[in-house]
């Protein structure tokens, strides 16, 4: 379960860091253009990596989880 939470959290934080480097010199909205930018980077670093992580399993995992992660989570079927 750490590995699925770890690879979660790391694309949002990278998207929320980019989505205020994004606003700055802006005269938006902060909340809305905080909301937007952070969700489509967020979608698009995420689906960026887990195709890295394909071709490339480490760099995707670096990317994916900043390394803190072994591995990629496996997901079972409850029995």
């Amino acid at each position: 379960m750490y590995d699925s939470i770890i690879r979660t959290t790391v694309p949002l934080i990278v998207a929320v860091l980019l989505g205020q480097a994004a606003r700055v010199g802006l005269d938006l909205d902060p909340g809305a253009v905080t909301s937007i930018v952070t969700t489509v980077i967020g979608a698009v670093y995420y689906t960026a990596a887990r195709a890295l992580e394909q071709h490339m399993p480490t760099a995707g995992r670096v990317l994916l989880s900043a390394g803190l992660a072994t591995r990629a989570p496996e997901y079972h079927r409850p029995r």
